[in-house]
């Protein structure tokens, strides 16, 4: 054989790739999370309120319990940024006192939720058996209750406030999460490295907080995400009709239930509230459907 048929390519740098650097599950996620303009339209929006509810009420000088009889049902203006009420209270200040307070409680019954949701839904998918059937049946029974009577019972027993209104969203608001946790859980437990942990002598604890809770860290964020708006919305609804956050405090709902005699000539009362209650719930939608397509494994390589 003639080894003169056979010359190597002389040495260039083109001709050498380098490997790209890995990158984890998260960080791919974060990436493409960030190339969703649309989730971070609703991210900007959401911290915008939320830094609004904090320094909000320290930009005017004006309590959200001063009364101003004579300055009742105020238009906006360069005094009254967003008018005033029918007892002369600036709507600005009560605005963003109310965000304080619909944030505070649709944020804590949402944390309840996740802990008790992704416990009852973990342990039942990972016993399985008899104990998976009699939980599953324990949120049957729990959904089927009347909502309504439920927070009625606990105004009656507790009285009204904040922690009745977070009690009251918690007590069946957990139930979502647990099913969605759960169904996560039975795909998850059957895959090899659940089998091998078992064999290796894991315990259900072990197994539970290494392996199976952060194999759904992405299901999670996602269902929190959608959790939230709901239990703001029913703060607001049950401010709205009586059973929420009590006089002179002031949230969403309430601001709401005060404005709607007014709606007819003094639409701005009800414009403001209702506006911040439809900018956060959809905020809240906008993240969850980008941190959805984010943590798709399916569309990973897209």
């Amino acid at each position: 054989m003639k080894t003169d048929l056979y010359k190597p390519l002389p040495k260039q740098e083109k001709f050498f790739t380098k490997d790209k650097k890995s990158i984890s599950f998260f960080e791919d996620a974060f990436f493409r999370f960030k190339k969703n303009k649309i989730a971070l339209f609703g991210l900007v929006t959401l911290l915008s309120i939320i830094l609004l509810a904090i320094i909000g009420p320290f930009l005017t000088p004006y309590s959200y319990f001063d009364i101003h009889l004579p300055e009742k049902n105020l238009l906006p203006s360069l005094k009254y940024w967003f008018g005033t009420d029918e007892l002369g209270r600036d709507i600005f200040t009560r605005v963003w006192w109310g965000a304080r307070i619909s944030l505070t409680i649709g944020i804590a019954a949402a944390l309840i939720d996740l802990l008790i949701g992704i416990l009852w839904g973990t342990v039942s998918a990972l016993i399985g058996g008899f104990i998976d059937e009699a939980m599953m049946r324990i949120c049957d029974i729990l959904h089927s209750l009347p909502y309504l009577l439920m927070v009625i019972l606990l105004m009656v027993v507790l009285g009204p406030g904040m922690i009745t209104i977070i009690i009251a969203i918690a007590i069946i608001g957990w139930i979502n999460m647990a099913r969605i946790i759960r169904g996560q859980m039975l795909q998850i437990k059957e895959m090899d490295f659940i089998t091998a942990a078992k064999a290796l002598g894991a315990s259900h604890t072990r197994i539970i907080f290494r392996h199976l809770i952060p194999n759904t860290f992405g299901t999670i964020i996602v269902t929190l995400t959608l959790t939230i708006p709901s239990a703001i919305f029913t703060e607001a609804f049950l401010s709205f009709l009586g059973l929420g956050v009590q006089a002179p405090i002031a949230s969403w709902g309430v601001m709401v239930s005060d404005s709607l005699g007014a709606l007819r000539y003094y639409p701005h009362r009800l414009f403001f509230p209702a506006l911040m209650i439809t900018l956060t719930m959809l905020s809240f939608n906008l993240i969850g459907d980008g941190l959805r397509d984010a943590f798709d494994p399916k569309l990973r390589n897209k």
